[in-house]
């Protein structure tokens, strides 16, 4: 007799030959099963996602049922409605409106039994794959009815019967709605790179992205333009501050020095760029900084991130293509950052610090220091020592 881990593994594959792109997105998935879910859910991991699946719900049904109610997980996901739950104020209603927004893209033999529709709620009329936020809106108008007039009874059915236990309430969502923003923002920011990853995977084995999904995959594609020229004034700040190393060859010998090892120069351009990650420092803000970071490494430069509020929380070297884990969230303070900079064994070429200004001005700070404002700040802190610019 096969185990619910077992039938997951198998259908997984399943998934992997009929439709490669949820296949292989169910692979990377944190997995785990539980019976405190009524069938099967989404829920927080670290700063991934995770998916909690009822193993005697799961077990009992069949193997189209089962494939179904994994994509239906998996396009929860990929609509982000996990984090878009909180902008609704009715949930209920939400919960509902995205249920039937995704059922529309998984074949009727797959849904298994009590999945919602567009016909659903017989006497309401719900446009065919309008989104959630229409759904939502027709089934809150819907609720609130005309003066003299109750709510629809096939829709107040179901409302009814959505308490903690109900399949329809997403139980689990719960434990990414009660984050702060700025930790909802990493959550999303971490599936998102999941779906990137999967849809590169596709298209290198000459796959395709479900259409349902095209639109959100190209969007995860997309970079915003920089809001500030890094390329043209790297070259000329990078210049002006580049350190010259020597390296020592093996294979070749001093034509000075007989007997003595080769020498090359070298010069090496690594910016230190200080992140503020205080809590000043909104999700907007960062989300911001970190547009700019992708457009500064691709001038070429090495480029290393010390992440600070009151002290360094991070150093590390930047890479796009890995998520970004935010530390930090306290005050503001740039002592340490610019202490960071200056010590002597770290040899770094250049300091830039993105912040939105809101701190002293710093002792020992490099004169060429570069002091990038985000978008939202207030104003310009014209004391802080070396060049202020603000993103715009």
């Amino acid at each position: 007799m096969r185990t619910s881990q077992d039938q997951l593994s198998r259908i997984s594959k399943t998934l992997i030959f009929s439709e490669p792109f949820y296949g292989i997105f169910l692979i990377g998935l944190q997995k785990s099963f539980s019976k405190g879910v009524p069938t099967a859910g989404v829920g927080k991991h670290g700063i991934g996602m995770r998916l909690v699946v009822n193993p005697d719900f799961f077990g009992d049904l069949s193997e189209p049922h089962q494939q179904g109610l994994l994509k239906h997980e998996l396009l929860h996901i990929a609509f982000g409605h996990i984090i878009l739950a909180d902008r609704y104020p009715n949930k209920k209603l939400f919960n509902i409106a995205a249920d039937i927004e995704i059922n529309q893209y998984i074949d009727d033999h797959m849904l298994p039994e009590g999945g919602l529709t567009r016909n659903s709620f017989p006497g309401i009329f719900l446009p065919r794959k309008a989104g959630t936020d229409v759904y939502y809106k027709i089934l809150d108008q819907e609720c609130k009815g005309k003066e003299g007039e109750s709510c629809n009874l096939a829709l107040q059915k179901v409302l009814d019967q959505m308490d903690g236990n109900s399949p329809y309430c997403h139980k689990t969502w719960e434990e990414i709605s009660e984050l702060p923003e700025a930790e909802k923002k990493l959550v999303q920011k971490q599936y998102e790179h999941q779906m990137k990853q999967t849809a590169e995977e596709i298209q290198k084995k000459c796959g395709s992205v479900p259409g349902e999904l095209a639109e959100i995959i190209e969007r995860l594609f997309t970079i915003n333009p920089p809001k500030f020229n890094w390329k043209q004034y790297l070259k000329r700040f990078i210049n002006n501050a580049s350190k010259v190393y020597t390296k020592k060859l093996r294979r070749k010998f001093n034509k000075r020095y007989s007997g003595n090892p080769g020498l090359k120069l070298k010069h090496k351009n690594h910016v230190l760029v200080g992140v503020d990650t205080s809590g000043s420092v909104s999700s907007e803000e960062l989300v911001e900084f970190m547009h700019e970071l992708t457009h500064m490494h691709k001038t070429g430069n090495q480029i290393t991130v010390a992440q600070f509020d009151t002290e360094i929380t991070d150093v590390s070297a930047f890479d796009p293509k890995k998520s970004w884990e935010i530390k930090g969230r306290g005050g503001t303070w740039f002592q340490p950052v610019i202490d960071h900079y200056n010590d002597p064994k770290n040899k770094y070429s250049a300091f830039i610090c993105l912040t939105d200004g809101e701190a002293e001005d710093p002792e020992n700070c490099p004169k060429n220091a570069l002091w990038v404002h985000s978008s939202k700040s207030q104003q310009i802190n014209e004391e802080l020592t070396g060049i202020k610019i603000q993103l715009n």
